[in-house]
């Protein structure tokens, strides 16, 4: 099991290694990430390797290097993976007891889940520490279009990091999907350390009576619980990466479909303004304002199909928002450059279209072969949630099953099937 498990590591890094390389191989700098069916230079540009103001890529050089130290860490673990399969100890508690384990032991099950939480409490400091100290994240809301900063100011209160867990699922609100600064994501992360002391408790302490009596404490069990954890971690990774252009920026991923929706808005604001329009009270054919209206709680938002992701927010329109929603003299007087060219670009980038290929919006003419980081990382992970979330079903049955004693099936002999003729 110890070398299934090492080996299985060894699979996950080589691709990740060999896919990272591929990427660099084919990037091209001149064009977006989100543009070149990028999924994993999104998430180091993220961390703020090789990225400059803007989003814009400086420097492949830490790119390669990632690919190639996961490269060399398949190879270690490949090693370690054969070794324990096919050479090692065939019961680890033999050279070293700590290691030793029977699926019934619950102590020891428990030890082995806090082992596991300390690690991700580990994990999530480090995210932490690599904002902090060392050179900074991507921040998508950095002033002038994003750039990468160290974020200095942590949100550590409980209150508010726990907050996001109270809030509704849905609209507005999103639950934890609708962060929207750094300073939240990272001090959950360094909130996320609680999962080391939780671990250090579990690995001290033994099971109360109703956990005892609450689980099925067997290997087919502690399959279908992991199972069951990994799908809520995808259909949670998808909602993240749908709708949420902090944690995955724009910049990188391409936009959110309401983001790209607001653009299209925005855009040809921009142009009939130029052509001598007064978007404030140019009216259209129902007699409502043709460019901007009012959301149902009274700020001034865009007219028209967008209306529905009037409480969107996005690094390129919150600056021309003023108290009452959008400010009418910043439409006029203020609009920023770079805010017409992102906007454009999100217009005809939208994370739209089938995975054969074909999306886009109606406004590019070049909209074919183009499909959305974000389509792809969402709809993925919602389908392999999904499998994972059926995987769990059918484990945690069996494992009820065994439990109760009848993990061989039904009997079948009174089968009313069995008196029927044979089809051949």
């Amino acid at each position: 099991l110890l070398g299934a498990h090492v080996a299985h590591a060894g699979v996950i890094v080589f691709w990740a290694g060999a896919m990272n390389l591929f990427e660099v191989a084919h990037f091209v700098p001149e064009k977006p990430m989100y543009e070149q069916g990028l999924i994993l230079l999104p998430h180091l540009a993220t961390l703020g390797w090789g990225v400059g103001p803007g989003g814009e890529v400086v420097d492949t050089f830490p790119y390669f290097v990632s690919g190639v130290l996961h490269l060399i860490s398949s190879a270690v673990l490949g090693f370690g993976g054969v070794y324990h399969a096919l050479i090692g100890p065939e019961t680890l508690e033999e050279s070293f007891p700590f290691f030793g384990y029977v699926w019934k032991d619950k102590n020891k099950m428990t030890t082995i889940l806090g082992i596991h939480l300390i690690l991700l409490g580990v994990g999530a400091l480090l995210l932490a520490f690599k904002a902090l100290y060392f050179g900074g994240v991507y921040d998508t809301w950095a002033p002038g279009g994003g750039d990468v900063r160290k974020i200095t100011n942590l949100t550590l209160s409980p209150s508010v990091i726990f907050g996001y867990l109270l809030k509704s699922p849905f609209g507005a609100e999103s639950w934890i999907h609708r962060v929207d600064n750094l300073e939240d994501i990272n001090g959950g992360h360094v909130l996320g350390s609680i999962c080391i002391f939780g671990g250090i408790w579990h690995i001290l302490t033994k099971p109360f009576a109703w956990a005892r009596r609450a689980f099925v404490w067997s290997g087919k069990a502690y399959l279908s619980y992991s199972l069951g954890a990994l799908s809520v971690f995808g259909f949670i990774a998808c909602c993240f990466v749908w709708i949420n252009n902090t944690a995955y920026p724009s910049e990188f991923y391409g936009p959110t479909g309401p983001e790209a929706s607001q653009a299209q808005a925005f855009t040809f604001l921009v142009r009939d303004q130029r052509l001598g329009a007064n978007v404030g009270s140019a009216q259209g054919p129902t007699g409502l304002g043709k460019y901007l209206m009012r959301s149902p709680t009274g700020e001034i938002i865009f007219w028209g199909e967008t209306m529905r992701f009037w409480d969107i927010r996005a690094p390129w329109l919150e600056p021309i928002r003023g108290p009452n929603g959008l400010d009418w003299n910043k439409l006029e007087k203020d609009i920023q450059p770079w805010q017409e060219r992102r906007s454009a670009e999100y217009m005809t980038h939208a994370p739209l279209g089938s995975l054969n290929s074909v999306g886009g919006v109606a406004t590019e003419i070049n909209a074919v072969n183009y499909v959305s980081p974000r389509s792809w990382l969402a709809t993925s992970h919602f389908v392999l949630g999904f499998f994972f979330f059926v995987g769990h079903l059918w484990h945690a049955g069996r494992a009820r099953a065994a439990a109760a004693g009848f993990e061989k099936g039904i009997d079948r002999d009174s089968e009313p099937v069995l008196s029927k003729t044979p089809l051949n």
